[in-house]
């Protein structure tokens, strides 16, 4: 089975569900721009809500309740020791407290901070960055990867039909 193909169907039961896409990262420091970049490869090709949250996704908490999204997918550069490229769904009962993506708040507790206030299914999507050095543009691994997932969202969350 490819890759594509065991994140897809990971993923696949969101079909047609409310969804809310959160892209967070740092667009200047190589492969952590994963999460931003992806949104924009998105924009207007998905039915699911896009927030680029940059590095402060705790900002976005209020927009993510008012949305009230049934799920919630988090995207971004994680260090989970793998390839660089490798793409790794996660649930939020499989993350500690302790923090293993490039941000200061854990993963875990902004997680537990959205679902104080809303009821949703959480995923995490990590990418295995391959650098994370200002100025450095985006692995080509990671690229990669950001085109898979982008082909598989738009699968699940396929563009809204406009009324003619």
């Amino acid at each position: 089975m490819s890759v594509e193909s065991a994140i897809f169907e990971q993923l696949k039961n969101l079909t047609g569900s409310k969804t809310l896409i959160l892209g967070i990262g740092q667009v200047l420091k190589g492969d952590d721009g994963a999460g931003p970049l992806l949104c924009e490869k998105l924009s207007d090709k998905t039915s699911a809500e896009i927030i680029e949250a940059g590095t402060v996704p705790e900002n976005y908490i209020q927009s993510i309740v008012k949305k009230a999204p049934e799920n919630l997918l988090i995207l971004d550069a994680m260090d989970f020791e793998a390839e660089p490229g490798t793409v790794k769904v996660f649930f939020a009962e499989q993350l500690s407290l302790a923090a293993f993506s490039t941000h200061t708040l854990s993963p875990r507790l902004f997680i537990d901070l959205v679902r104080q206030q809303l009821d949703v299914n959480v995923y995490l999507i990590g990418i295995q960055p391959a650098h994370l050095e200002f100025g450095q543009p985006l692995s080509p691994a990671v690229s990669v990867a950001l085109d898979t997932l982008v082909n598989i969202f738009i699968k699940i969350f396929p563009p809204r039909q406009s009324a003619p």
